[in-house]
């Protein structure tokens, strides 16, 4: 499963100094194979069901946390106030993203065999699997107009960036590499998806066309980049690098200059998401002792605590 790759990614953020690839790992998240034979459908909304869905949503942040036992899709207000569990299940679940309205979430759950692409109700209801295949399916991400969702896929042998139609049809590989690639994020405009790759030995990030041509390295460090996550405005990206000695969020424009180290801690930042105005930034960290939700202004300033439970909160992504 490339939840534990990713388990091993984030162990190489951490101590950069022990492993040169995140090519090979297991995941550190508990899973179950017992077989979910039905999963609901989701049922047609009407205009004032998905107005009323949007209102439910407006300054919202989803995220993952295992508080319940496992890791399951919550949300809650950008205060961190008043986290409610959407899922309700007893898979292990991660990587929500929200539909360029507000009304859908998609994320990622094992409710089968492997990691399967989802989709719901912002509330939480008419859960419906989009992908099927025997392989792993994750980190989906709306297109602007709603009707496609990209993510990465183990199907061809390694990772890759695929798109689908949002019912799940028409799923269509972007990067054909022989490296794995993962983590992708689009950018508001629907134009550039920028992505994570060992194609060049270690873990750097990309950016290319939605139809996958024009594909660039952005970053070039011994040290391991990583999860892109882009402005609003689409001038600017996010990620995750070691290259000071520990993981931590770093910001630079779209063409890979500027890149500037925003939070300066002893402990591990990860998961960069920016606000729907780009003002602030909601992120991981362990500075506290577990895997937290924290936010900041996109300078860096300001960094404030928005979880604080005993088990791990991870993955943030704003409503729009």
């Amino acid at each position: 499963m490339k939840r534990k790759y990713i388990s091993i990614i984030l162990a190489i953020l951490t101590m950069a100094c022990v492993v040169i690839f995140l090519l090979i790992g297991c995941k550190q998240a508990t899973e179950t194979t017992s077989l979910v034979t039905t999963v609901p459908m989701i049922t047609a909304t009407t205009t004032s069901e998905n107005t009323a869905l949007q209102a439910t949503t407006k300054s919202k942040i989803a995220f993952v946390s295992d508080r319940d036992g496992n890791p399951e899709i919550y949300i809650m207000n950008v205060d961190g106030s008043v986290p409610v569990n959407l899922t309700n299940s007893k898979k292990d679940e991660a990587d929500p993203s929200f539909s360029p309205d507000g009304s859908k979430i998609s994320f990622v759950s094992i409710r089968v065999e492997n990691a399967d692409i989802y989709i719901m109700n912002a509330d939480g209801s008419g859960q419906t699997r989009l992908t099927n295949i025997q392989a792993d399916n994750e980190f989906p991400s709306f297109i602007p107009d709603g009707s496609k969702i990209i993510f990465d896929s183990n199907r061809d042998g390694n990772y890759e960036i695929y798109i689908m139609n949002v019912d799940g049809s028409l799923q269509v590989n972007l990067t054909n590499s022989l490296a794995n690639e993962w983590d992708p994020s689009l950018s508001h405009d629907g134009s550039k998806i920028a992505f994570t790759s060992v194609r060049d030995g270690n873990p750097e990030i990309y950016i290319m066309n939605v139809d996958g041509s024009e594909q660039t390295r952005l970053t070039n460090n011994p040290a391991n980049d990583g999860f892109p996550s882009f402005s609003p405005d689409g001038s600017k990206i996010a990620f995750t690098s070691v290259r000071d000695g520990n993981s931590e969020i770093y910001i630079m424009n779209i063409d890979g200059s500027e890149q500037t180290r925003l939070t300066n801690n002893p402990a591990n930042g990860w998961f960069p998401s920016f606000s729907p105005d780009g003002s602030k930034i909601a992120f991981t960290s362990d500075r506290d002792g577990n895997r937290e939700i924290y936010i900041m202004n996109a300078d860096g300033s300001g960094q404030t605590r928005l979880t604080n439970n005993p088990a791990n909160d991870e993955f943030p992504s704003f409503s729009p």
